[in-house]
């Protein structure tokens, strides 16, 4: 599977797939472990309120309970661009293939294909675009600074990072 393939899935429904079982909003730290089986830095805070799964360029987020339970997490694409070893690895264990770098205008014209597609809110954030998905809960966070070129750096019009979160819940 492409990285581009795996990205459009992971904006329309909010979960990873290509790697085993699709891992996504509530998933526990035993099934991201089954599906995933790559190798990590576990990071938890000092008050043991959270765990931070640090795969190079995928982050997982964790709360506790009865069991540590996803709540977030992040593609990270722009560390490709000066390390793409980062990339390579990932896919020697998930068989999902990311290039160095990603333009938004590749992702877009795969997502134009998928019948669920979710719209975008397109806000500013200061030298990016933010394409936020409401329906799956998924962000893409695009360069929009037409001075970036692609280097060491992503450049203008590629993304940044493709970040899941936790809806709110209104009781």
């Amino acid at each position: 599977m492409t990285g581009i393939e795996s990205l459009s899935s992971f904006i329309t429904t909010g979960r990873l797939h290509g790697i085993g079982i699709g891992i996504g909003i509530g998933s526990t730290l035993g099934e991201v472990d089954r599906a995933l089986r790559h190798r990590c830095v576990d990071v938890v805070d000092e008050g043991g309120a959270s765990l931070r799964r640090d795969y190079g360029f995928v982050e997982l987020y964790f709360n506790p309970g009865e069991e540590w339970v996803m709540s977030g997490g992040s593609i990270e694409l722009h560390r490709l661009a000066h390390a793409p070893e980062l990339a390579t690895r990932w896919s020697e264990s998930t068989g999902v293939e990311f290039a160095r770098y990603t333009a938004w205008a590749d992702v877009r014209e795969a997502l134009s294909g998928v019948p669920s597609a979710p719209e975008f809110t397109v806000t500013d954030q200061g030298g990016f675009r933010d394409y936020r998905a409401e329906r799956s809960c998924v962000s893409v966070l695009v360069v929009d600074d037409d001075e970036e070129e692609r280097g060491y750096r992503v450049g203008h019009g590629d993304v940044w990072s493709v970040s899941l979160w936790a809806p709110v819940r209104v009781n």
